[in-house]
């Protein structure tokens, strides 16, 4: 008679952790960097950036951790909308080298 081994096999417990890259779910209501970048098809880097530069989307800070509310991502993208390049504020360009 076999008994169960304590510990999965290795291809079970690499399939159950998920990647820190991973796309955030449809209904997380605060996101990682990551995920927002994801999200926003982004690099984390152009967040972190903008955190600090201004002009990206709203971000909390709870102690050392940053995180984006999915609403706050969803308005940024909405104001970055148009329709043509010579839409009013498309060319607009912040000198914040």
């Amino acid at each position: 008679m076999a008994t169960a081994h304590p510990f999965p096999p290795r291809a079970a417990a690499a399939a159950a952790t998920q990647p820190a890259h991973a796309a955030p779910s449809a209904d997380a209501e605060f996101m990682t960097t990551a995920e927002a970048a994801a999200l926003l098809r982004l690099s984390p880097r152009t967040l972190e950036k903008q955190r600090v530069l201004g002009g990206g989307p709203r971000f909390r800070k709870f102690g050392a951790r940053v995180v984006y509310a999915r609403t706050d991502l969803l308005a940024y993208a909405d104001s970055h909308t148009f329709g043509m390049t010579s839409d009013p504020g498309y060319a607009v360009r912040d000198d914040v080298r």
